[in-house]
């Protein structure tokens, strides 16, 4: 009894007792409040969407996958907000204060002028404490980072990048239209103009064996990131990939839910410590979903299963990282 209470007082170097450092410890610290993430679609697009890079998105992505009720692109930002903050309100009684999450697609994809007018419609609105940006490495620039960098200065800014994979025959395969090193670049760039820095990485693309997904952590842990994302490959319906799985299933490995968490528990084991863990694990709607799954498993049993194996080892993120 004695033990157990000593070891709930235990503090890790992210300020507090869980065993890896935690999105939700760390909005409580830095807000003092519960913040609740708002999605909005403002109707951008990619470069491997337009032309520009490619045709047809990357093979994996369907927004309308996660994207919620209220959140459609043809409503102006002001209404999915208030929409938004009125599902919030109905779901959590007491949601707070909020971040407008720029999801779907690339959201700074656009000159600067037209990024000030949409995020200046999310910004009007007190109860909006600040942007979540969702983008890639080639629709960002000196001058879009020198505008949010300004916004940080009274708001909560982090820009996201999906990394995906850190090799680039992946990334190809995948059809994203940009390198790993671009990513590494960006991500440099924006941390450089003094903006938290978030990206994204999924586990079991198709040719990419688990022993190179486990040295993606020395990859990942030397770039100067805020918040990282972790989702498992899941063939989401109506997708390129969902074509290919049909034709080739033989190509995919998936992961079971118990060889996923022992993953991503040796996975952490190794990572920065300095990282903010946002998720383990990605979750679809079952009607999207057009390959194997983990059934009804919710993020929170994630994050239980994760924390339950971090104690039977007595470990905890960084436990093994090397400087």
């Amino acid at each position: 009894m004695v033990l157990l209470f000593l070891s709930s007082l235990f503090m890790y170097n992210w300020g507090h007792s869980r065993r890896f450092n935690a999105y939700s410890n760390y909005f409580k610290k830095l807000f003092g409040e519960r913040v609740q993430k708002l999605s909005i679609d403002a109707g951008f697009t990619c470069p491997n969407r337009d032309g520009s890079r490619g045709r047809g998105g990357c093979t994996y992505c369907n927004n309308d996958a996660f994207n919620p009720s209220y959140c459609k692109p043809d409503k102006p930002v002001e209404q999915q907000i208030r929409e938004g903050m009125e599902f919030h309100a109905w779901r959590y009684k007491n949601p707070g204060k909020f971040l407008a999450y720029f999801q779907p697609f690339s959201n700074t994809y656009a000159t600067l002028e037209e990024l000030k007018a949409i995020y200046g419609q999310a910004l009007q609105f007190p109860e909006i404490r600040g942007l979540v940006i969702g983008t890639r490495p080639d629709c960002i620039d000196d001058e879009k980072l020198e505008y949010f960098a300004d916004l940080a200065k009274t708001h909560y800014i982090i820009i996201e990048y999906g990394i995906e994979s850190c090799y680039d025959r992946t990334l190809e395969k995948i059809n994203r239209g940009h390198t790993f090193e671009e990513s590494k670049i960006a991500i440099e760039k924006t941390a450089a103009a003094g903006l938290k820095t978030g990206a994204h990485l999924i586990f079991g693309l198709p040719g990419e064996s688990r022993e190179e997904m486990m040295a993606e952590t020395a990859t990942l842990s030397a770039l100067p990131l805020t918040n990282i994302k972790f989702h498992q490959l899941q063939i989401i319906k109506g997708t390129a990939m969902e074509k290919q799985y049909q034709n080739n299933p033989d190509s995919f490995n998936f992961f079971e839910l118990d060889e996923y968490i022992t993953f991503i528990v040796d996975f952490i084991e190794q990572l920065n410590p300095s990282f903010i863990i946002e998720r383990f694990a990605g979750e679809v709607p079952p009607r999207f979903q057009a390959g194997p799954g983990w059934g009804l498993v919710r993020n929170e049993k994630i994050v239980e299963m994760v924390e339950a194996e971090l104690e039977r080892r007595n470990s905890f993120q960084g436990k093994n990282f090397v400087i």
